[in-house]
């Protein structure tokens, strides 16, 4: 048995992840999280309710930003990898408490990589973003493009975050990998988030915000190749440091989107148009060649099948 150290693993990507590592075995799996208020922690509570429906893990409830409380969890176990997913997380709202967003997401991330080095745990996978590129003119992004203009807090932490791993991992010897996530939607998907938000508000026929004219695109990643990525990044024995970009490598439309949710819910929205929000980018759209070789990532679920499946466990939700 390998023993995995997962944060935030009662939010949307670490409870899928737990659930995958749960039914492949030979894992067992830890999770921290502090079951804050940033969504219903009753949400997240349900999540965990459903992982340990399909096996046993052991759940710690501690805030990364204070190391005093993480400690004796790495007292108690001998962890082979940390899966870094806690982060105070979302573009609009880290403008409204940039501090809260930098104690949590380079503090935190700072608290764990120490924690690895002085417990010897040397491979940490980072949960980064692709905020991190701004508005990064070259298309697709690559992980060589520079990062340096991000235009949000929430970019900024996460930019920190990759840089703080760089060091540790070469001063310490911690393989650090990081991987910036492109729009990551499916089941347990987050409320704030466009999909699952459009989707309540369809489903209620009251209005949504569309920001812009509709034809700012993002790269939409469905959960499963997200996990697919994630689970080979936790087994990568390469480089002591690397960036991987997980996403699609397709773009859609966000008018698109909107018609292919009123598809798969069997109603039409009302739009409210709305002006473009400050820290929002005009694009995302991921270079995924790295990954592809490196980590033998190969996305396969198309917005077009991946929409459906998501309403699919969104009406089931709401019965």
């Amino acid at each position: 048995m390998k023993n995995v150290l997962i944060t935030g693993g009662a939010g949307f990507i670490g409870s899928n992840l737990t659930e995958h590592l749960l039914a492949e075995g030979g894992w067992c799996v830890s999770i921290v999280d502090d079951l804050n208020d940033f969504y219903s922690p009753d949400l997240k509570r349900a999540n965990l309710e459903e992982v340990r429906r399909k096996g046993s893990v052991q759940f710690f409830e501690a805030d990364i930003r204070k190391p005093e409380k993480l400690q004796p969890i790495f007292d108690e176990n001998e962890f082979d990898v940390i899966v870094h997913l806690a982060a105070r997380a979302g573009v609009r709202p880290s403008l409204k408490e940039p501090k809260l967003y930098a104690e949590t997401n380079i503090n935190g991330t700072l608290n764990l990589l120490e924690l690895a080095r002085d417990y010897e745990i040397k491979q940490f996978v980072f949960g980064s973003s692709s905020s991190v590129y701004g508005e990064n003119e070259k298309l697709p992004f690559a992980e060589d493009d520079p990062i340096f203009h991000p235009i949000s807090p929430y970019a900024a932490t996460k930019a920190a975050g990759e840089m703080i791993c760089h060091t540790y991992s070469h001063l310490f010897n911690i393989r650090t990998v990081c991987l910036r996530f492109f729009t990551v939607y499916g089941a347990r998907q987050r409320p704030d988030l466009a999909i699952h938000k459009f989707s309540k508000l369809i489903w209620e026929g009251s209005p949504i915000q569309m920001f812009g004219d509709g034809s700012t695109r993002r790269d939409y990643t469905y959960i499963d190749d997200i996990i697919s990525g994630v689970r080979a990044a936790m087994d990568y024995d390469a480089s002591m440091h690397e960036v991987f970009n997980l996403g699609e490598s397709e773009t859609t439309e966000l008018s698109r989107l909107i018609e292919l949710l009123e598809d798969s819910l069997g109603k039409k929205a009302v739009i409210d148009c709305q002006p473009m929000q400050p820290g929002d980018v005009p694009i995302t759209y991921a270079d995924i060649s790295k990954a592809r070789e490196l980590l033998g990532y190969d996305p396969q679920t198309k917005i077009e099948q991946g929409i459906p499946k998501f309403v699919e466990w969104f009406k089931g939700k709401q019965e």
